[in-house]
Formats: C-alpha cells, structure tokens, sequence
C-alpha cells in the first residue's frame, strides 16, 4: 500500500483517539496489500503508560496473523515513535515504518535516537519520514491548544 492511504488511515485511528479523551495518535500495520491492524493512543483511557498506538497495532498484528514476527509489515505512524516503540517496531521484526510528524521531545527514530537504523541491533527497518506531516503535526497542535485553553496539562 502507498505510504499516504497507510498514513490517511492512520490518521482517522488519531481522530478516534481524540474523540476518547487522548492525545491523537494513530498506527495501522498492513502486510500483502491490506490493513491488518488499526489502533490509537488509549493511555489516558485505560491508564496505561505502555498503550501507545503502535504497541497496540503490534499486539493486534501479532494476534491478527499469529505470529510475533511480523516481517514484511509496514506500520503507519502519525507521530515519530519513542525509544519504547521503536524498539518494540525493531523486536518485531517489522520492515518498513512510515511516520508523519517527527517528535522532538521524544522521537528515537530519526530526531533524538536512530533505532530503527542501528546497525548494531539484529533487525533494521526501512523508514519513510514526513508523510503527510502538516496533517499529523496539526492534529497534535490544535489538541494541545485546545486542552491549554481548557486548563488542562
């Protein structure tokens, strides 16, 4: 699939994530031509500092096709992953990781760290960054404006 259907569908994942009360995040895994997991940011609803999107999305794919290596998958990702999803992406063994805006607080696949890239871990994963990034970037903007003026953190 074209890196912008895999990152338009990863956005309407963001916007679901928003409508539960969290910060809009969204990953899709796809193999072969199809989606075989969607999953959004559920940290604040299931009070779970681990539930970002992409480690639901690697869940679900792991369930989905029942197996925890998910070689030749490639997750869409409207944020540039942290060090703990970025390992996750490089453990599972996926091979291509498309995000949208890069994370300059926390972004450990081009920004802060290269994991995806490190040629000293046993798995490398091609990433495609900056796809539809305005979009992806927005979403977060207007989020955190919008909770800024509610008063919230």
């Amino acid at each position: 699939m074209e890196p912008e259907t895999l990152m338009r569908a990863a956005i309407d994942q963001a916007h679901l994530a928003e409508a539960a009360g969290d910060v809009p995040i969204g990953a899709v895994i796809a193999r072969e031509g199809r989606i075989v997991a969607r999953a959004h940011n559920r940290r604040i609803v299931d009070a779970d500092p681990t539930a970002h999107a992409e480690m639901l999305a690697i869940r679900a794919a792991a369930e989905a096709l029942a197996d925890w290596r998910l070689t030749g998958c490639t997750m869409a990702v409207t944020l540039e992953p942290c060090p703990m999803c970025a390992g996750a992406i490089v453990l599972a063994r996926i091979d291509r990781l498309v995000y949208g805006a890069a994370d300059a607080k926390a972004g450990a696949v081009d920004t802060l760290y290269r994991i995806c890239t490190d040629g000293r871990l046993n798995h490398r994963v091609e990433v495609v960054a900056g796809v539809l990034a305005e979009d992806c970037g927005r979403l977060l903007t207007e989020f955190f404006r919008r909770r800024r003026e509610m008063g919230k953190k």
